[in-house]
């Protein structure tokens, strides 16, 4: 148990069954009435965004996320199989809980994965990974007034939007949180 004067970025609370997170916090002193601690939580499992006000020192419960540095290993059915890097240990993650990083995972990746009472919540991924171009069509110079993009479809099997100069097995950097190109790597 903790009260809201102690919450901070990042704290995980447990909140009427379910898990959120806080992303923003704020206390506010008014000079008339009492005061009271406005927050911003996202839901752990669902990513729903809330705002949701506490008046200063009411006790929250929080819950405790452990956050470890794992291996991507191999697809085991609908699971994905990672391994702890400390303990070598392995759990299988469901497909739904690893959602839309399925398509920058590579075998051997490192990531972040968030577990609560030994049921895996997320996966996170590192903000920018290396990947392949697989396919692309070749890029004509001319019949443009600024830097145009063509898809390109890279190693895992994700498309991502290229300068017209990038080639069919060059490398490139590209962010995991936009599916946005970065440079070549």
């Amino acid at each position: 148990m903790a009260t809201t004067n102690d919450l901070k970025n990042g704290l995980v609370l447990n909140l009427d069954g379910d898990l959120w997170t806080v992303v923003e916090f704020q206390h506010v002193k008014p000079g008339k009435g009492g005061a009271f601690v406005r927050t911003t939580l996202k839901n752990v499992l669902s990513g729903k965004v809330v705002d949701r006000t506490f008046n200063a020192g009411t006790k929250v419960e929080t819950a405790t996320v452990d956050k470890r540095t794992m291996q991507y290993l191999y697809i085991d059915g609908e699971d994905y199989v990672f391994m702890d890097l400390q303990s070598y240990e392995q759990i299988s993650v469901p497909a739904g809980t690893v959602g839309e990083n399925t398509k920058f995972l590579l075998p051997e990746a490192e990531v972040t994965v968030a577990t609560h009472e030994g049921v895996p919540l997320y996966v996170e991924l590192p903000t920018s990974v290396i990947l392949e171009v697989t396919y692309t069509e070749p890029g004509l110079q001319g019949d443009r007034s600024t830097g145009g993009t063509k898809p390109a479809t890279v190693e895992t099997g994700a498309t991502v939007n290229v300068p017209l100069f990038i080639s069919t097995g060059e490398k490139i950097k590209v962010d995991t949180r936009d599916s946005r190109y970065l440079g070549r790597a």
